[in-house]
């Protein structure tokens, strides 16, 4: 997960954006809502919730950067937002209520769990790519941070408490070497990758490379899946082209 994310904003769920009471009767249901918002509920997969939400923040005259953590006020507009399509609170939600969607249930809009599985711990990712990040150069902590949540569009950022200690088992196992930039005042380290480091990292890739392009191909398959239903559900019908078939058959 985020964790840079996981131990900020720690609202409380039930002092943002609850309901209190029955629904008015001239309230709309949440298929209601979403009908009259975007249209029929069929085309809710050509929706794109996150831009939605941004156009609603430019809309209410919200000029917060992307990723930044929201206001109480800001939080409550978030929570109502997300509760009018599902019915429900962002952290009630059978799916994204778990804990690797947890920087959702503060509006972090730019966290992409998808990507942060890859590069959390135990996704196995995050190892291979610091190892090439200081392959190029030799880095700073600090920099390899920045460079991931730049190559990752600030979907997935980490902290010194998930990069450091990462530096610091490449280093015992003889990968990469730490030196001080200033000898007289040890503060900051750069890091260089050793021979050792620079034949594990291949043989990491060796492995891992082929199964990143074989969820490349999964990833494809589902997205081509979604699109075309989506296609489907959104192509209008064509009276002039039921007339041609009609006209067919009687030819026959």
């Amino acid at each position: 997960m985020q964790d840079q994310n996981n131990s900020q904003h720690n609202h409380h769920p039930d002092n943002l954006g609850r309901r209190r009471g029955p629904r008015r009767s001239d309230e709309q249901t949440p298929d209601q809502a979403l009908e009259g918002r975007h249209g029929h509920p069929e085309h809710r997969h050509a929706r794109n919730f996150w831009s939605e939400w941004r156009d609603e923040r430019h809309h209410r005259g919200e000029d917060v950067p992307l990723g930044q953590a929201l206001s109480p006020k800001e939080m409550e507009a978030w929570r109502e937002f997300f509760h009018q399509p599902f019915g429900t609170w962002p952290e009630s939600h059978w799916i994204f209520g778990g804990r690797r969607f947890s920087p959702w249930h503060q509006g972090m809009d730019t966290f992409n769990p998808f990507v942060a599985t890859l590069l959390s711990k135990g996704g196995g990712l995050l190892p291979l790519y610091v190892l090439h990040l200081i392959s190029q150069q030799p880095r700073y902590g600090n920099e390899i941070m920045d460079l991931l949540a730049e190559r990752t569009n600030g979907q997935w950022v980490s902290n010194p408490g998930a990069i450091y200690p990462l530096l610091t088992l490449l280093e015992k196992e003889g990968f990469i070497e730490g030196q001080w930039e200033d000898t007289d005042k040890p503060t900051v380290q750069i890091y260089t990758i050793t021979p050792a480091g620079q034949a594990e990292a291949e043989r990491i890739e060796m492995i891992v490379m082929p199964k990143l392009n074989e969820t490349v191909d999964v990833l494809q398959a589902f997205i081509s899946d979604l699109q075309s239903q989506t296609e489907k559900n959104e192509r209008p019908d064509d009276p002039a082209a039921d007339e041609t078939t009609d006209q067919a058959d009687e030819s026959l």
